[in-house]
């Protein structure tokens, strides 16, 4: 196992090698080619700060050099070579994950080391660079500057997604900055630590054991020993995730990485935060000074001319120190006009500045250059910030580097404003806390041109709360999302997610259609048109024509296609025809792009579900229109989706987030339901203009939410439609005897609701009535564009509501449809008498409300595949004659004509059914699984019908309707699926038939092998392919049952039964000897297999239906009412009469479709035109119940034990913050007492030393001290 584990190791390392095989020959190594001697080492070193030993022959024999130049400089005195260093570091003994490293030149291009941290070494992009400067060598770090980098840098940088740059050594800051990380890493989530990255910037020759880390092919990993020591050093810190080991030649010595440290900060704060650079500010980068010595002047000068800004911790020690004293105390002033007053006011600033800097570093040689750089960094004191961490908390530091970093846009741009800038900064450290609590606090009022930018970048990264925000406080989303932003979101997918590539793929059809790709390839192709939010050529790019197609692929033809209204495309249009006019149309001037969304919120959904951002789904969500239509369209969308995703974590948490969707449309819906019964029933059956015309059951379908069918407002309105006019508590016997005796329809028997008059809802007004027929259905809102009549007042109570519509009405025949649409295509004075002839007697009206049923077309249907049964199985025991002439047989006629309306239906359902085309119908028909128990039936009576009008192949045919009787007998199960006690049985059955295959997987292993095993050992030679399969498959499987030939098998029992080992007899026909010599080997064969089998195989057949039943038992009413759905639907769907009498609705329909051209309203299964104000009203109150449901849930979750632990918690930090406050305040307050003391003891001693002297003339006698609080008196015994 080991040797496999280095084995893959070294696998993986050359791997890694490989791909870091170009380092070398772009970065270089620095070597000093020229000895200059150090004065104070007599001639042992070189002033490089290396030896003698260690410098090149070339090297030191240069005299003439050493002899002109007395001072060491690396650009002149060394040479570039291939760099001998990088790859991984692994720290022995540390147990942490390796950290990349690399050692390059001073002078190595900072693009190039940016490019390879982010894309080779994958490191993530950072939002915030701070730059640690300063606190190097042996100086003590303070307590509190621990504290600040603890609590203050290191919870900064997790919260923005920063980089910390230190110079990575286990010494001063360095140190402290690793083991602030360190503990970060060990108390945050995986997510949250891939979040900090600390780097170490480091001078190669500071390194110690840096000899550990040389190998020119490059180390994977390469083993650095640190040793245990809590003394400083310069060993590297474990606690890095890469290293920059920056080589200027010199050994030693310090500085010679300040030139590489500033040109990489200026090349980050050049590029762009966001994904993949989209955000709309430059990264900033921050340097961030903790003491430090005279040398760091030098860094900072070149830092803030090249307008790095700078935080300077005020009280850490000497350069901080003096920074801060140094702003403090010189005021600026307004320089004289005239050269003399200016030349005046410079040279007192510098001799205050020199002042300082004695204060500070007194032994520096060096004053006037160090005065020189003091005064640059004073005239751009506007970059500098000071901390005071004595007096500031840490818990506020990510606000003051947010403020900093704002005061320096200031001073870069003057046009910027202010609260803009800041508010970048902290959309892209998505500090949502800081904007609303120093931005959006009401102080300031925003604009939209102000959120505009700012709103594109959070939602491009994936920001939902401050799209929230921005939403809340004045961007209007109906100005802000038009057709070309919406598209330039799509562009900005990222590469590597499942909708990018989906979209690419129909972006790549669109111009293999319209042949603009003749030119190009596939790999050119992705490059062009991923690039985002850029102005690329439009007709190349993305558009939304892409997105339509991708959503009709994803719905499959539930719904109309989406956004096909602003391309000016109709529905059914062919793919090439819709290519070609979506490409002109995207060439010319794009008439859509500057209209504004239709739908926002809706597209915005779409827009989220489909890169699966579930915070930012469930926002737009709540915000969008039609809650449970949207729930249940995210819903679908996901799980189409988790099919094609290839990674595991994505397609569970698309399959999560799916649920989470179900159960949203669940409550939202559960909560109307528990509002207005009536008003939910129109919410089920109501198209939706935004998802293309489709109503929440259709969706539900589609979407497979068998949850959301299992509510109980779905269940009864199903019931209602089942059971059309007649009371769904009807018994079954009474239905039944009304079937075989019709009369009994027109006693009491069975009771039949009445719907001449009935109120409706406050979707029309209060105290409105209407007359409600199957117009309503299909013209829904004819009188809605007309002033109504009557007071309509507002009802969101639906107090005293009752149904708005007939149920009835849902399900009448689409004769009623045609017939109401002939009647309002009547003119207008005449409506009223045609609905008055329109009205049916009551014998006529009673008859329809009974036979016209559902529940009773089922019931026809199966009464009459009954009989049809019957009749088969008469036909095949009884009637099944010869074939022609002497047959078929009369009754066998019967069967044939019987068999053609059962085709004629099943070809009514696959092509006429539904308004989606003839493809998606075919397909929506295959996809049923007892439509393909029908094709078999169909299938195999045709190939049996056939076959037995032949001689030769009657009996054949005989055999194919025998098995063809068997598949239409099972087919009976689908009937029976509507019965609540063995719907349920039937779905455990077909969940246990999939067991059953798995086990006839491992039973036919055991079987094939102990067969042949068996086979080969008792007979030597039986050429007979017939007898061998016998002998091989079917034999032993009788064996499971008990039938075991024993006088075959076991040569003791054998009898005289005749045999021959002659090989010509048996190739005639006889009966080959079994052999006996192994036939010990035979029964112990015989007895392992039995055991197998009968005990083992069949009793994990047995545990696999225990489960299977113990499984599906507990959500089996949930699958059986979802099925229950499409039985309804297709029963409500069907014509009236069943078998063989449906020929004559078939002919009714083959006369109004072909011949008349009336087309039908019926294949629109119960579907609802809402328009005008009912629409209004019915999203009104779905969207008062929605805020209801969302309220009800942030109520319980603020009551939750776990959110009253976070305010405790954070009251009890609020709390902890007061009473650190409090001890400073007492701390002050001693230490004015003192002062006070002091001044107090001073003034005495004055008026003692004056009372003495004859300097005043006392006039009157000395003041007497008197206490301020009067001393309590001891209590009288």
């Amino acid at each position: 196992m080991a040797e496999r584990q280095s084995e893959d190791n070294r696998h993986g390392a050359g791997k890694t090698e490989k791909d870091q095989s170009w380092i070398p020959k772009l970065v270089k190594k620095k070597v000093c080619t020229t000895f200059l001697e150090d004065a104070l080492s007599n001639g042992e070193r070189c002033q490089c700060g290396g030896e003698l030993s260690i410098h090149s022959s070339v090297a030191t024999g240069d005299f003439f050099s050493s002899a002109v130049v007395s001072q060491w400089d690396s650009s002149v005195h060394t040479s570039e070579y291939p760099t001998d260093a990088f790859g991984e570091l692994e720290f022995a003994g540390a147990g942490r994950r390796h950290s990349h490293f690399l050692r390059l030149s001073c002078d190595t291009p900072a693009s190039l080391v940016y490019t390879l941290m982010t894309v080779h070494w994958a490191l993530p992009a950072p939002n915030l660079v701070v730059s640690v400067v300063g606190g190097v060598g042996r100086e003590k770090v303070k307590s509190w500057v621990r504290e600040v980098l603890r609590q203050g840098l290191v919870r900064a940088a997790q919260s923005t997604g920063a980089w910390i740059m230190t110079g990575g050594l286990r010494e001063g800051v360095g140190r402290c900055v690793g083991e602030a990380v360190r503990d970060h890493v060990g108390a945050a989530s995986s997510l949250s630590q891939s979040k900090v990255v600390a780097l170490g910037v480091a001078p190669w020759g500071l390194v110690t054991n840096r000899q550990q880390l040389i190998n020119p092919q490059g180390s994977f990993p390469a083993r650095y020993y640190v040793r245990n020591t809590s003394k400083d050093s310069c060993y590297l810190d474990n606690n890095y995730q890469a290293f920059l080991l920056v080589d200027d030649g010199s050994t030693g010595q310090r500085g010679g990485e300040t030139n590489f440290i500033t040109n990489l900060e200026n090349h980050i704060s050049n590029m762009r935060t966001g994904i993949g650079g989209s955000g709309n500010i430059e990264i900033p980068v921050l340097c961030m000074l903790i003491s430090g010595e005279a040398s760091v002047l030098k860094r900072m000068e070149m830092s803030l001319k090249k307008s790095i800004p700078w935080l300077v911790l005020s009280g850490s020690g000497s350069a901080a120190d003096m920074i801060t004293e140094l702003l403090s105390e010189l005021s600026p002033t307004a320089s004289p006009a005239d050269g003399e007053g200016r030349d005046s006011s410079i040279a007192g600033l510098r001799d205050s500045v020199k002042e300082i800097l004695k204060k500070y570093f007194p032994n520096e040689k060096s004053l006037d250059r160090l005065v020189d750089r003091t005064v640059s960094i004073y005239h751009n004191r506007q970059l500098i910030t000071v901390f005071d961490g004595e007096q500031d908390s840490p818990d506020d530091f990510d606000t003051v580097i947010l403020k900093a970093l704002v005061r320096a846009c200031k001073q870069v741009s003057s046009n910027a404003s202010e609260y803009t800038d800041e508010l970048k900064l902290a959309v892209a450290w998505n500090r949502v806390d800081i904007a609303k609590s120093e931005l959006f606090n009401g102080d300031t009022e925003w604009k939209y041109e102000d959120l505009e930018d700012c709103m594109t970048d959070a939602l491009v990264n994936n920001k939902p709360q401050f799209v929230r925000l921005f939403t809340e406080n004045g961007l209007n989303i109906l100005e802000y999302l038009t057709y070309e932003r919406l598209e330039s979101l799509y562009q900005s997918l990222p590469e590597c997610s499942l909708a990018f590539s989906l979209l690419q793929h129909w972006l790549r059809e669109r111009h293999s259609l319209t042949g603009s790709f003749h030119n190009h390839s596939p790999d050119s192709v992705d490059r062009k048109y991923n690039s985002p939010l850029k102005g690329s050529s439009r007709s190349e790019g993305l558009s939304l024509y892409e997105v339509s197609r991708l959503l009709s692929d994803i719905f499959g033809g539930v719904c109309k296609p989406l956004y096909y209204g602003p391309l000016n495309l109709t529905p059914g249009v062919s793919s090439r025809k819709a290519a070609k006019h979506v490409s002109k149309l995207l060439k010319g001037d794009c008439p859509y792009s500057k209209l504004p969304c239709a739908y926002p919120w809706a597209s915005l959904f779409i827009w989220a579900v489909l890169q699966n951002r579930s915070d930012m789904a469930i926002y737009f969500w709540e915000m969008a229109g039609e809650s449970v239509l949207s729930a249940l369209s995210g819903c679908k969308i996901l799980k189409e989706l988790s099919k094609h995703e290839k990674e595991t974590e994505i397609k569970q948490s698309m399959k999560e987030l799916a649920e989470r969707f179900e159960k949203l449309a669940l409550d939202v819906f559960s909560s109307c339901y528990q509002s207005s019964e009536s008003r939910s029933f129109t919410l089920l059956i109501r198209t939706s203009p935004v998802w293309g015309g489709v109503t929440c059951l259709q969706m539900a379908v589609a979407a497979d939410a068998r949850l959301f069918f299992s509510h109980d407002g779905v269940q009864t309105l199903l019931s209602q439609i089942w059971w059309g006019d007649m009371d769904s508590s009807t018994d079954v016997w009474k239905l039944v005897s009304s079937f075989l005796m019709p009369p009994l329809i027109y006693t009491d028997l069975i009771s039949f609701r009445e719907h001449k008059v009935r109120h409706t809802d406050s979707l029309e007004g209060q105290n409105t009535t209407a007359a409600f027929s199957l117009a309503d259905l299909t013209q829904h809102t004819e009188e809605d564009s007309k002033p109504e009549d009557g007071h309509h007042a507002d009802n969101t109570d639906g107090e005293g509501e009752s149904t708005p519509f007939s149920l009835a009405d849902i399900v009448q025949l689409e004769e009623d449809a045609e017939e109401n649409a002939a009647l309002r295509s009547a003119p207008k004075g005449s409506k009223t008498s045609s609905r008055e002839n329109t009205h049916r007697p009551f014998i006529v009206h009673r008859w329809r409300q009974f036979w016209f049923a559902p529940v009773t077309s089922f019931l026809g249907n199966v009464v009459m595949y009954f009989l049809f049964l019957f009749l088969f199985a008469y036909v095949l025991l009884a009637e099944f004659r010869p074939p022609p002439p002497d047959g078929p047989a009369p009754i066998e006629f019967v069967l044939y004509f019987w068999i053609f309306t059962l085709v004629c239906e099943e070809i009514r359902q696959s092509f006429f059914t539904g308004s989606a085309t003839l493809s998606q119908s075919l397909r929506l028909y295959i996809q049923d699984t007892w439509n393909k128990f029908d094709i078999t039936a169909i299938s195999l009576f045709c190939l049996g019908l056939i076959c037995r009008m032949f001689p030769w192949s009657h009996d054949f045919g005989r055999s194919v309707l025998c098995l063809d009787y068997m598949v239409f007998t099972l087919r009976l199960i689908h009937i029976f699926a509507i019965n609540k006690h063995l719907g349920p049985k039937i779905i455990i059955v077909g969940k246990m038939v999939k067991d059953v295959f798995f086990f006839l997987f491992f039973l036919g292993v055991w079987l094939m092998a102990y067969g042949v095993a068996n086979q080969a050992l008792l007979y030597s030679y039986d050429p007979r392919p017939y007898w061998v399969f016998r002998r091989v498959f079917y034999r032993p499987y009788l064996h499971i049952y008990g039938q075991i030939p024993l006088d075959e098998i076991d040569a003791h029992k054998r009898g005289d039964k005749p045999c021959t080992d002659n090989v010509t007899l048996i190739h005639e026909g006889e009966e080959p000897c079994p052999t006996s010599e192994a036939n010990w080997l035979v029964l112990i064969l015989l007895s392992v297999y039995l055991l197998v089998t009968n005990v083992l195989l069949l009793n994990l057949l047995i545990a696999m239906f225990s489960h299977t039943f113990s499984k599906v038992q507990e959500n089996s009413d949930v699958h059986w009412k979802f099925q229950r759905y499409n039985l309804i639907v297709e029963y409500h769907s069907r014509p009236c009469l069943a078998p063989p009498f449906i020929i004559i609705s078939h002919l009714n329909l083959f006369i109004k479709r072909i011949i008349r051209k009336v087309p039908s309203l019926k294949i629109k299964h119960f579907m609802l035109d809402l328009q005008g104000r009912k629409a209004s009203r019915l999203k009104t109150w779905e969207s008062v119940q929605k805020e209801n449901l969302l309220s009800n849930q942030s109520k319980k979750l603020r009551d939750s034990d776990t959110e009253r632990l976070k305010r405790t918690s954070a009251k009890v930090d609020n709390l902890l913050k007061q009473m650190a406050e409090v001890r400073d305040h007492d701390r002050r307050l001693r230490m004015l007492e003192s002062e006070m003391e002091f001044c107090s003891s001073s003034l005495l001693w004055m008026m003692e030393g004056l009372a003495q002297s004859n300097l005043i003339k006392q006039t009157r006698p000395p003041p007497l001290h008197r206490d301020v609080v009067p001393t309590s008196s001891s209590s009288p015994s």
